[in-house]
């Protein structure tokens, strides 16, 4: 449970406080204390909770979730940096941050590691530094990262992550749809350099590795949620699907005959525990000169609002409403870490480790305990449709898994394994970004708009929330979003790609001060809602903010506000549907299936 003052509310909180006090910046480190207090008195239960199986299944599935995405990103840094990044720069930062989080962090189911966005901001530098002097890029990139890290310290110690509590799913999803196409981007890319660089044959061999490994892990993951097979069957192939079909693609690329003669090429094989380049660890950042120490200046500051949006909202869809979770988080001090792990990195030359968002909610997910419920569906002709419905019961809220992974990371660094990671077709790469990208797209609110805005109309459920809003309204809301999404995509693919962190950022007032005019409050209570509105979530971020929408009252606002597959409405709307009623099989917790 979260502490609690007298009023019963986490003493955490600037919303009663006058004058100078009311303002977070001139209470400095209150918030890290609070984070670090609410925490602290977990820890042993962080560590105690881990024993059971779902710790060990995810442990694993996390484990191949983000190694195998940080090498795939370290195949488009190393070409865009004229081989500057390698593998073991990839396994070092992500080690570095998996040991840091998950010992020190105040929520370690947040998965840190190395991102598509911070791939993006290296090469995008590189760009810009080879215009005058390419020798300069290790010692500016430190730089860069000793800015950012300031930054960090300061925006952690002024409270300033408090204002993350404004984020709704109208800028997550958004964020989430774009990192989403970035990975489809990208697996694109690697493809089409295979063609260019080893020939159509290789090329042509490697589409088809990279299709079948999204296809195989797509399919094992999909098994998981359907209703084939027992389900600790189900729940086994969906642990292990990236490890199955990693091991099994990277043998089918060696089968005798065609595939073998072929030859496709590998991962690149480096030496244990050295860096790619002929260099050592440390980056000698002091013989910088003068003037581009002031240059890194802003391009940290770019770096550290990247990392203010990116690593926070990981955070915060790890803690997303839809798992119970009971412990609480601490966003300045991870932060902080966070600023900790920026500087360690710029010194060491390896790319700078943030929050993942597709991976975050994944760790969360794999550690859920669900209860499968069966719910049965009786139509107007007479017919009765069973589905599946899982509940969410209890999270496993540890840090062994996190740690867990990261000594797996450092164990990777090794000669054996190094070796065994040489093994892997460069292409099967490209699959880890589609399995990654179209996770981001397929279950995403925009999606699932979509989707809803073309379905036939009968077979629409009538408890959908969305009826109660104007179709025009809801395509108008997507407008809006996919408008944010098409211009930071755009801008990603220029040279002004390191601004585009701001654009994100600017989606929040939008969503607070501009929406709220074009649309209803009920509409808004519909179509939105905060990403997380756990108190145990919001105790670290100052408490839960007022929504615009809720002026409309209390009565109202508790009738409209649930989400899409959340509602309870009677079905009254535009659209109509062939089912009469729903209701769950069984005693009031459903029926186990």
């Amino acid at each position: 449970m979260v502490s609690e003052d007298s009023a019963g509310r986490d003493p955490y909180n600037f919303d009663d406080e006058v004058g100078w006090r009311a303002y977070r910046v001139l209470r400095p480190g209150r918030g890290i204390y609070h984070d670090i207090k609410r925490r602290l008195p977990y820890y042993r239960s962080d560590i105690t909770d881990a024993w059971t199986y779902r710790t060990f299944a995810s442990t694993v599935r996390i484990y191949f979730v983000n190694v195998l995405p940080a090498l795939a990103f370290l195949l488009d840094m190393n070409s865009r940096t004229d081989g500057f990044f390698g593998v073991n720069e990839a396994l070092f930062s992500s080690a570095l941050a998996c040991i840091v989080f998950s010992i020190l962090g105040a929520q370690p189911l947040t998965i840190v590691g190395i991102t598509g966005l911070i791939s993006l901001f290296n090469y995008t530098i590189f760009d810009i530094i080879k215009r005058y002097d390419s020798s300069l890029y290790p010692e500016f990139l430190a730089w860069v990262a000793i800015w950012a890290a300031i930054f960090h310290w300061m925006f952690a110690i002024w409270n300033l992550c408090d204002y993350m509590k404004y984020v709704t799913d109208y800028t997550s999803e958004s964020f989430g749809f774009y990192v989403g196409i970035i990975y489809l981007v990208k697996g694109v890319e690697l493809l089409i350099v295979e063609f260019e660089r080893y020939g159509p044959i290789k090329g042509y061999l490697g589409i088809v590795i990279a299709l079948l490994y999204f296809f195989t892990v797509y399919t094992l993951q999909s098994v998981g949620e359907g209703t084939w097979f027992k389900p600790w069957i189900r729940d086994l192939l969906a642990d292990y699907a990236f490890p199955l079909a990693t091991l099994f693609w990277t043998g089918f690329s060696s089968f005798p005959g065609q595939n073998k003669e072929t030859n496709v090429p590998t991962l690149d094989h480096t030496r244990a525990f050295y860096p790619t380049t002929d260099r050592g660890w440390l980056i000698q950042f002091w013989t910088l000169p003068v003037k581009w120490v002031f240059v890194a200046l802003p391009i940290g500051f770019l770096m550290m609002l990247l990392f203010y949006y990116d690593h926070n909202q990981s955070s915060v869809a790890a803690q997303a409403r839809n798992f119970p979770l009971k412990k609480p988080g601490g966003f300045h001090w991870d932060f902080f870490l966070l600023g900790c792990t920026s500087f360690v990195a710029g010194m060491l030359g390896i790319p700078l480790p943030n929050g993942l968002v597709p991976q975050a909610p994944v760790h969360t997910q794999t550690l859920t305990k669900y209860n499968r419920q069966l719910k049965v569906t009786r139509t107007n002709d007479g017919r009765v449709i069973h589905e599946q419905v899982k509940v969410a019961e209890d999270v496993v809220e540890q840090r062994v898994s996190h740690f867990v992974m990261g000594l797996a990371i450092i164990g990777t660094m090794t000669g054996p394994l190094l070796t065994v990671l040489n093994l892997i077709p460069r292409a099967l790469f490209g699959g880890v970004f589609f399995v990654v990208g179209w996770g981001g797209l397929e279950g995403n609110g925009i999606m699932k708009k979509f989707l809803y805005l073309i379905r036939e109309d009968r077979f629409i459920q009538p408890d959908n929330s969305l009826r109660q809003v104007p179709n025009r309204k809801i395509l108008i809301y997507l407008l809006c979003q996919i408008f944010g999404i098409t211009a930071t995509v755009g801008i990603s693919q220029t040279i002004a790609a390191i601004g585009f962190p701001v654009l994100f950022l600017l989606l929040i007032p939008l969503r607070w001060k501009i929406l709220p005019k074009f649309f209803t409050a009920r509409e808004l209570s519909i179509l939105d809602h905060l990403t997380a509105d756990s108190d145990v979530v919001f105790a670290s971020l100052g408490g839960k903010p007022r929504m615009p929408e809720d002026a409309i009252g209390d009565e109202d606002a508790s009738g409209s506000s649930t989400k899409e597959g959340e509602g309870s409405g009677s079905g009254s709307n535009e659209k109509t549907s062939m089912a009469e009623r729903g209701e769950v099989a069984g005693d009031r917790r459903g029926r186990n299936i």
